[in-house]
């Protein structure tokens, strides 16, 4: 699988087969339509292209708005790629790009760089200045530049749609299997470990504060959660807490932090992986340390339980 960042490079593609969007979350609906397209592309002896957009149009569109992504753009492409599609195609979106108008777009942004043999598009897809374009306009130019469009069926485009917006919200209420499930994975995020107050040896249990890599993605609500950190390719059981640290500390600030099984190594710089596999309970002020430290023990019983 390729990925392209400069769409006025490509070159040698064959019979291009494309699709168009975003695909946050790569799920089960997002996965239906790739296979289409792949599917489509052996039949007819061409390369599966998926055009996407870098930032998020919504970050653009609306700044003001939090955006909440489910899988940043390297997760994505990976995940893309498992698919069988040979090329993403990786448009920077601008103020600019999104003030083309959909005639422009149709032929600086599909025709003249990718040379698409079939458009393979939802019947909902928008496109171009004030969302303009949509599958009539393109198939009104099919035999001005000589593609064929096929449209991919509703009741695919709805589910990948809801799909979307119930994993997004799933992850912020803390329904963490209910999200792994409708992914068919597990949700990750990356991370920084960066320093924290250290109060964890004092208990016992040593965490790692998290700096998430990507302020955009949504992090899972507040509670303690089982973990699978991967450092080095290695993969390593722990518990994460997400939250205000109520019995030891007095911030109104979310902090990130995981207690890693079997490990005991200098991580402070490093990117972490994790990977979440269960929600535990919800956060809870101790009257003691002691309480606390109680109720880590029963923690890790708990992930280690959840992590198999």
């Amino acid at each position: 699988m390729a990925v392209h960042t400069d769409i006025s490079q490509l070159k040698g593609i064959s019979r291009p087969i494309v699709t168009i969007g975003t695909f946050d979350g790569v799920h089960a609906g997002h996965k239906a339509i790739l296979s289409k397209v792949v599917t489509y592309a052996r039949e007819v002896g061409g390369e599966s292209v998926l055009l996407t957009f870098e930032p998020h149009p919504r970050k653009v569109l609306f700044p003001t708005q939090p955006l909440g992504i489910i899988t940043p753009l390297q997760r994505k492409t990976e995940l893309i790629a498992a698919t069988g599609i040979q090329h993403i195609v990786v448009v920077p979106f601008t103020k600019e790009f999104a003030a083309l108008s959909a005639e422009d777009y149709i032929k600086n942004v599909l025709v003249d760089p990718l040379r698409p043999h079939t458009i393979i598009i939802g019947y909902d897809h928008h496109f171009g200045h004030d969302r303009t374009g949509n599958i009539d306009l393109l198939r009104r130019y099919a035999p001005t530049y000589g593609y064929n469009i096929v449209e991919i069926p509703a009741q695919l485009i709805d589910q990948a749609t809801v799909s979307s917006t119930k994993i997004r919200k799933a992850i912020l209420a803390g329904h963490i299997a209910e999200a792994n499930t409708m992914l068919g994975r597990e949700y990750t995020l990356e991370g920084t470990v960066v320093h924290g107050k250290k109060l964890g040896r004092e208990l016992g249990y040593p965490t790692a504060n998290i700096a998430p890599l990507n302020a955009d993605q949504v992090v899972p609500g507040i509670g303690i959660y089982a973990v699978r950190v991967r450092i080095d390719n290695v993969l390593y059981g722990g518990m994460m807490s997400i939250g205000l640290n109520p019995t030891v500390s007095h911030t109104q600030d979310v902090k990130l932090e995981v207690n890693i099984f079997d490990i005991d190594a200098d991580l402070y710089g490093q990117v972490l992986e994790i990977g979440f596999a269960d929600r535990l309970r919800n956060e809870q002020k101790f009257s003691s340390l002691e309480e606390l430290i109680a109720q880590l023990h029963a923690d890790k019983a708990a992930a280690m339980a959840a992590l198999g």
